[in-house]
């Protein structure tokens, strides 16, 4: 049958069986590069400052993954524009898996803010896996005169514009928080967006800005030592770990529930072993009774999804925080 092969089919065949040779061959050989992986310092990058909740939440977890991973993760925070710069980094990154991001959902908010961002929150990335789900706390300083949310409400009807809410940034899940609240209250709040909740928070312990919608892992601290007042939390049932704490949908607000969730990102393109890597070493990390009592101190429950679970998880996140923003009449920046 070959004799009757034209002479230009005869040509092609040399060629189709190199073609062939090299897709094999890479086959074998993306699995050595998956199977050597890690061979050097894997970077973790988070968008926002030292102390914030991301980067507690991330820090805790990258320390526990480098005792079985078998290299060193190392925390590069690189903070500003909502958390766009960091992540712009990572998804301009080789995807090698020694670059990952760790960010909160402002990574799938963004989107519904920005009119224009430099990278695509959704196809630039490959979801690893979700670390954990965390409440809001709505905190005031020490001195403050509003002790429960009737007296917020009622402070604020009184004296409109005299309340400053602070935030991690805009379009973070606390700026959120706080519009929303402000729509349903009928009252009036002016957004302080600040980089990361470390200054916001220290802002606020000084009444430079009067509340702050708050992930639980960054206020925590403030509300142990005594520096700040929780005043309720914004999931519609209380925390563990603030138990004498309302919730703002008991306080009169039956409707109102609204929290946060950290995960990891690599960047598109990487490859499935890799990803696998890295999720299955984040899991076990999240598995480990000192960081389940970390992150429980925090207010935070750990989660170690899958990549599959995550990746719809974030599809359905967008859709709800789309809502929330459309509803909060948060104007485009």
């Amino acid at each position: 049958m070959f004799n009757k092969l034209t002479s230009s089919a005869r040509c092609a065949l040399p060629v189709f069986t190199a073609l062939a040779a090299c897709v094999f061959a890479a086959v074998p050989a993306a699995q050595a590069q998956a199977q050597a992986y890690p061979d050097r310092p894997i970077r973790m990058v988070v968008p926002y400052p030292p102390g914030g909740p991301t980067d507690i939440v991330a820090r805790l977890a990258a320390a526990e993954m480098s005792k079985t991973i078998g290299q060193s993760i190392i925390v590069d925070n690189k903070p500003g524009a909502s958390g766009m710069i960091g992540a712009e980094q990572v998804a301009r990154s080789a995807p090698d898996g020694y670059t990952f991001l760790a960010n909160a959902s402002l990574q799938v908010i963004n989107p519904h803010i920005y009119k224009e961002m430099r990278y695509d929150s959704f196809n630039d990335f490959v979801p690893i896996t979700q670390l954990a789900d965390v409440p809001l706390v709505l905190v005031v300083p020490l001195d403050s005169p509003i002790k429960t949310i009737g007296d917020l409400v009622a402070f604020g009807k009184k004296n409109p514009g005299a309340l400053n809410f602070g935030s991690a940034g805009s379009a973070s899940s606390q700026q959120l928080a706080g519009e929303s609240f402000k729509t349903v209250a009928g009252i009036q709040m002016q957004h302080v967006p600040y980089k990361g909740s470390a200054p916001a928070l220290t802002d606020l312990v000084g009444s430079q800005i009067q509340l702050m919608f708050d992930s639980m892992p960054s206020a925590m601290p403030f509300i142990k030592s005594g520096k700040l007042r929780p005043v309720a939390v914004t999931t519609r049932k209380r925390v563990a770990e603030l138990p004498e704490v309302p919730t703002i949908a008991e306080s009169g607000y039956p409707d109102f529930d609204i929290s946060t969730w950290y995960g990891f990102w690599a960047p598109k393109g990487t490859p499935a072993p890799i990803v696998a890597t890295l999720q299955q070493h984040a899991a076990m990390a999240l598995k480990q009774p000192r960081i389940a009592e970390q992150y429980a101190g925090l207010g935070a429950i750990p989660v170690g999804s899958t990549p599959e679970v995550f990746a719809k998880y974030v599809e359905s996140e967008s859709k709800k925080w789309e809502a929330i923003v459309r509803a909060a009449d948060v104007p485009k920046q």
